[in-house]
């Protein structure tokens, strides 16, 4: 019985292991696929749409679960064989090289993206928070994309970063559009201008983050913390907290 119970695991072990290869061959990703995956990641934008309408205390009754259940998940997938052949048959192909490191248990994109909704939303006045998680879907996928396509210049090629000048002129672009769309305390011209130097730090955390924090997380949380500063510095007497 303990034969065939090995044998089992080590067949369970080789799929995976196949599955795991076959991601790591192909991080070279095609733009086809990025388009895929980015078109997924927009699915993420029910996260400020329905943040909106809802409490934050709903939304974070919500989206913890939600994350915490993502994290267990993710983190099975490199210890229990069921899970790992499940996961890598039906998501693989959405994950990249460094999310399937196996020595640091990289937890994938989706996961991150929850945990840093997570974060937003309690530390973050609400209007806030739905300006950088905006931003952060709307942005990043544009970046993504057109980096993909047309990102010639990389902007630290030395550090072997994929990030490029032309993915992230697409970034702020995208960032502004985004953040032109969200609330506001007043819709005061100072606000936008608020906005826009916060794509433009979004759109530095997102290069300079490579390699040391996931920007599901650098991104929103650099542009929420901007944000929040200058409202404090040039509008001190606006209040933050105007949204439930």
């Amino acid at each position: 019985m303990s034969t065939t119970g090995d044998g089992l695991r080590e067949y369970s072990r080789g799929q995976e292991d196949g599955l795991i290869q076959e991601i790591a061959a192909q991080d070279a990703v095609d733009f086809r696929s990025e388009v895929i995956r980015k078109l997924i990641h927009l699915l993420s934008l029910a996260i400020p749409i329905a943040y909106y309408f809802i409490p934050r205390w709903l939304g974070l009754e919500i989206i913890i679960p939600l994350a915490v259940g993502f994290v267990i998940v993710d983190l099975s997938r490199y210890e229990v064989p069921i899970v790992s052949g499940l996961f890598y048959k039906f998501f693989g192909f959405l994950l990249r090289k460094r999310e399937v490191d196996e020595k640091r248990h990289a937890l994938n994109g989706a996961t991150f993206m929850l945990l840093s909704g997570a974060l937003c939303i309690a530390i973050f006045p609400k209007f806030i928070a739905i300006n950088s998680f905006t931003v952060l879907i709307l942005a990043d996928a544009a970046s993504a994309v057109f980096g993909k396509r047309f990102g010639r210049h990389k902007i630290f090629p030395n550090r072997g970063t994929p990030r490029s000048y032309e993915g992230s002129i697409a970034f702020v672009i995208a960032g502004v559009v985004a953040m032109a769309l969200t609330p506001k305390i007043h819709y005061l011209f100072g606000e936008y201008l608020i906005g826009f130097v916060a794509c433009l730090t979004g759109a530095a955390a997102e290069v300079l983050s490579f390699g040391i924090i996931d920007d599901n997380i650098a991104i929103p949380v650099t542009y929420a913390l901007t944000m929040w500063a200058l409202y404090v510095v040039f509008y001190p007497h606006l209040k933050v907290y105007f949204m439930g």
